[in-house]
């Protein structure tokens, strides 16, 4: 039997089972299979062709944002607004074959923009080229879902379905688990807080389906089987995403003020360009990226060019690093003006932590 044939008799028996204390430790076996089931499906073989060509490119630019969507959704003519990029357009479906990357430069950092084609549903199951598409967005730092303003929560459903099938998490946090295989000892499973949706006999079935016998497992929130099931599965990707609501000049004001109590929604109109100013803005906010200026001894600090780092890896060092690595090598200290220290300037060392828009003045060994 093939691996999808069996994803549909797993789908099938997991809808028409009753969900109460009797059936959560088969339901948790039904969702572990599946979860074996899919990563199998999306594993490429060792005699596949690969993602194809054309599909992912060279990363450049402090960051990647993807563009996802169904055909004819605008997202080729928003890349083309905001990149200068010429992405085919057309009104019919498919019109982008193949990644289209561009470059747009927002606060002083260099930003790749990737237009991805259209995806279908099934595509977490293989159908068009959604496995080529969504393979690529998983490098992405953050993902645009592009969205008909006119159908929207529909599109939106369907399309963060494709990507839950495909280990992408949009939006949200890996769950609080430690999770540590051993050679003996049986099953441990200590938590934290109250367990709300499963308990320790579920655990031990799950773990049971992956064929672990002998583990610790500490729950520090209130999870679910599902959450449980990707720390062990171990491949998913985290990513923030906004959800870009295109053709806003074919709604009323009233309309428009529905679209905007969708979370993590932008609706603009890559036709006219409207809302541009909100949707880099909020692109801005979600990938979380920190601007460091320099300053040459003796001289004005450069704010024209700063050294773009990520929020979670902005030390000293990391910024001597992005620089040139053989910076370390005469580093003695730094001078820092900014939030990040308590009087301007401050001396620090390699490991203090940058704020957004500090100042920074290498001093090197004499």
């Amino acid at each position: 039997m093939s691996v999808l044939k069996r994803i549909e008799e797993i789908e099938a028996e997991m809808a028409r089972t009753q969900k109460n204390k009797a059936t959560s430790n088969h339901l948790g076996l039904l969702k572990a299979k599946l979860a074996k089931l899919r990563r199998e499906l999306l594993t490429p073989s060792s005699g596949g062709g690969g993602g194809g060509v054309g599909f992912d490119v060279a990363k450049t630019g402090v960051a990647r944002i993807g563009f996802v969507g169904f055909p004819s959704v605008g997202k080729s003519t928003l890349m083309s607004k905001l990149t200068g990029t010429h992405s085919e357009v057309g009104a019919y479906e498919f019109t982008t074959l193949t990644t289209v990357p561009g470059i747009v430069q927002y606060k002083g950092a260099k930003l790749q923009i990737l237009d991805l084609p259209g995806i279908i549903e099934g595509a977490k199951d293989g159908k068009g080229r959604g496995r080529q598409v969504i393979a690529v967005a998983r490098t992405c730092s953050l993902i645009f879902i592009v969205l008909d303003v006119l159908k929207p929560l529909t599109d939106k459903g369907i399309i963060e379905k494709e990507m839950e099938g495909f280990g992408i998490r949009l939006n949200k946090k890996p769950p609080n688990i430690a999770f540590k295989k051993k050679e003996k000892g049986g099953i441990t499973v200590t938590n934290t807080v109250p367990l709300t949706n499963f308990d320790a006999d579920e655990i031990k079935a799950v773990l049971s389906e992956y064929r672990i016998h002998n583990a610790d497992v500490n729950i520090k929130e209130d999870c679910t089987i599902d959450e449980f099931i990707d720390v062990i599965e171990g491949n998913r990707i985290y990513i923030p995403a906004v959800y870009v609501l295109n053709k806003i000049d074919s709604i009323s004001i009233q309309e428009l003020d529905l679209i905007y109590k969708i979370p993590n929604a932008v609706p603009i109109s890559s036709q006219h360009g409207w809302n541009f100013d909100e949707l880099l803005e909020t692109m801005w906010s979600k990938l979380d990226l920190v601007r460091i200026y320099t300053k040459p001894k003796g001289k004005l600090p450069d704010y024209d060019q700063p050294v773009v780092l990520k929020r979670d890896a902005c030390t000293v060092e990391d910024f001597c690093n992005c620089i040139h690595k053989a910076i370390l090598a005469n580093f003695k200290s730094a001078l820092v003006w900014g939030n990040s220290v308590k009087h301007n300037p401050q001396k620090v060392g390699k490991e203090h932590v940058l704020d957004d828009e500090d100042v920074v003045q290498i001093i090197k060994r004499i």
